[in-house]
């Protein structure tokens, strides 16, 4: 697809999609296979069950079919569609799974690529492909979240492998010569606090011949220190989402929800409360789902748009945080 100056000054969000595998691992079956138990999960995580991806069930299918769900909502023709972006960092084919759902789409005219920013994907995503439409380049685009971490959760540790989940979910995003809805953003980073949270390559040493030597391919299971990951999270999140709505000269009051990533109920309730919002603004569906890393935020707002508690021009704060160290926040109107 070849950009054109259209002059476009903001976008407007005009669908959302999602998708969940079938196979349910309860919290009572967990308990199963490693020390621990059904109220032990919910009482510090707030997480019932997760979702895990069956052998046919990759990134790449998974984020096609909430794609196509988020395209069905906006009622776009396909061959109008001029950008896609996968967030994901557990793609099925690491030269990037966008292609391939773009070709599955028939979007003929999209070009796909896919992001990686573990559980900030999806919202550096919607930021990234904003810019993309706002500067004139594209007109309409999809924005992914899908991960399959059951594929790299250790699930003999019973500290990391209840948290997690597989799923998908989309939002088509169009650019518009009227008010721009993606009202305002900010992204950060912090590699310093990269090994908190992170997926290391293996690093396996091997030889081609002689002495010349390699390191082969291939990936360890999830690596977390949640003890400061909370603190991250409860610190750094409040902080992100305070001066975004202080620079867009918002408050609690003027926020109809609060759309935070999906990792654990009692980060959601700490800086829904350091945040003076009240509780039954704070979307979460964590029990259901898990952490489900780029796909939380998506997953949960086409929940609550097709059960109709997110309604037009509705403003949401939203956040996304995890690995990398990672962080942001956008503050946007739905529609």
């Amino acid at each position: 697809m070849e950009g054109t100056n259209l002059h476009q000054i903001g976008v407007s969000f005009k669908g959302s999609g999602s998708y969940v595998p079938n196979q349910i691992l309860t919290n009572k079956k967990i308990s199963k296979k490693v020390d621990t138990s059904d109220e032990w999960i919910r009482s510090r995580t707030g997480i019932s069950q997760r979702r895990i991806s069956g052998l046919s069930e990759t990134v790449s299918e998974m984020g096609y079919k909430a794609a196509l769900a988020a395209i069905e909502m906006s009622k776009w023709d396909l061959e109008t569609i001029d950008l896609i972006i996968l967030a994901t960092s557990t793609p099925n084919d690491l030269f990037g799974s966008a292609p391939n759902i773009q070709a599955r789409l028939g979007a003929n005219n999209a070009v796909a690529f896919d992001l990686t920013a573990a559980c900030s994907g999806f919202l550096f995503a919607v930021i990234t492909a904003s810019q993309f439409l706002k500067a004139g380049s594209y007109k309409r685009a999809i924005v992914i979240g899908a991960d399959q971490l059951s594929s790299y959760v250790d699930w003999n540790d019973r500290r990391s492998c209840i948290l997690f989940g597989d799923g998908a979910g989309a939002i088509a995003i169009e650019a518009t010569n009227e008010l721009d809805n993606l009202i305002g953003f900010s992204m950060r980073s912090d590699g310093d606090r990269g090994a908190f949270l992170n997926l290391p390559s293996q690093n396996n040493q091997d030889l081609i011949i002689d002495d010349i030597t390699y390191l082969s391919g291939g990936y360890s299971t999830i690596n977390m220190n949640g003890q400061e990951v909370y603190k991250f999270a409860v610190r750094e999140v409040p902080l992100i989402i305070e001066n975004l709505l202080k620079k867009t000269n918002f408050n609690s009051e003027k926020i109809d929800w609060l759309l935070l990533h999906q990792a654990n109920q009692r980060i959601l309730d700490s800086v829904g409360d350091r945040l003076n919002f009240s509780p039954e603004k704070i979307l979460s569906n964590l029990t259901n789902y898990g952490n489900t890393s780029a796909a939380t935020i998506p997953l949960m707002l086409d929940e609550a748009i097709r059960n109709k508690k997110i309604k037009q021009n509705d403003i949401i704060a939203t956040s996304g945080f995890g690995a990398g160290l990672s962080w942001g926040a956008a503050l946007i109107k739905w529609g």
